[in-house]
């Protein structure tokens, strides 16, 4: 079963400066977002509810607070929100008036129609109402729909008309494994990375510890938003994955932290970058590797924490 998702490109003219703390890009864009996106999608639904808990009805409630009561797939009290942001080349600039920006959203929500056109009004709207420190105005110009190596493939907004929800088809990765696979792979963890072992992060991104966070995080957005739940053996697949061994760390840990506009508390945005290397079987696990470039790993993903990026070494072994 194939990894399905929508990889947009949003296209912005600055009207005032608009400034991009270092850092914090994505969770930025995150805030905003969920705060005029609630307006726009859950208001009417649930008006006045701190948490809108009509899952099916209500688009704010699916998209930006999932909510589960507890009972998760694969042990998460809540589950993913089916968007990540793809915003650190903007982190620590700011935007003249009269400047063009950019930013990427990656969206796993295939299995709703409306998505796609949720995001385009809410951005829309984001921008007549302004961003970042000062409420900086930006009108959104246009929306594209890039492939899976960055090239844009379909202009889905310009000021008109979103096309047809079947005239925009997701991308579509496939997960089987390789017939042929490098033996060594190199991963660069491009933005703050944490990865849970247990009940603790991780000091190390072991290649067991990755795979086994990645692989939960692609299968349940699968489930969830996406073709349905992937046909693996888990237990068997983390169990192969603690097979393949480390040979080379290089990380940085990165300390940021974000003020919460409802509390007023501090939460941290850090983590690790660098890059690892690794060396064993890895025909089963380079698609999802693959998949991770474009739903992020660990915590926070939806802000853009945990991209990576890999690097094949070598050829394959007769």
């Amino acid at each position: 079963m194939p990894f399905l998702f929508h990889r947009l490109r949003f296209h912005f003219l600055a009207e005032a400066p608009v400034h991009f703390a270092p850092g914090k890009s994505g969770n930025m864009l995150r805030g905003a977002f969920g705060s005029v996106f609630r307006q726009i999608a859950c208001v009417p639904h649930c008006p006045g509810a701190t948490r809108c808990e009509l899952r099916e009805t209500c688009a704010y409630a699916r998209i930006f607070e999932p909510a589960a009561g507890g009972t998760g797939p694969s042990g998460l009290a809540d589950p993913p929100r089916p968007f990540v942001f793809r915003a650190s080349h903007l982190d620590g600039k700011t935007i003249a008036a009269g400047e063009r920006f950019h930013f990427d959203v990656h969206l796993f929500d295939v299995a709703r129609e409306a998505s796609l056109a949720d995001f385009i009004r809410t951005f829309a709207q984001l921008g007549c109402e302004g961003m970042g420190p000062g409420r900086a105005k930006a009108a959104l110009s246009s929306v594209e729909q890039l492939d899976a190596a960055g090239r844009p493939v379909l202009r889905i907004f310009e000021g008109r008309s979103i096309p047809r929800p079947a005239e925009i088809q997701p991308l579509s990765l496939p997960l089987e494994p390789l017939p042929e696979a490098p033996r060594r792979i190199a991963v660069r963890f491009l933005t703050p990375t944490e990865l849970k072992s247990g009940q603790q992060l991780a000091a190390r991104p072991e290649f067991g510890i990755l795979l086994s966070r990645i692989r939960d995080r692609v299968s349940t957005l699968s489930a969830l938003y996406g073709a349905g739940p992937l046909e693996i053996d888990f237990a068997a697949f983390g169990q192969r994955a603690g097979e393949v061994r480390m040979t080379g760390c290089d990380l940085q840990p990165i300390s940021v932290t974000r003020r919460s506009s409802k509390t007023g508390q501090r939460h941290a945005l850090g983590g690790f970058t660098g890059i690892a290397e690794y060396e064993g079987e890895l025909a089963a696990f380079i698609p999802f590797l693959v998949a991770a470039q474009f739903t992020g790993v660990g915590r926070q993903t939806t802000w853009g924490k945990g991209e990576i990026g890999t690097e094949l070494v070598g050829l394959a072994q007769p």
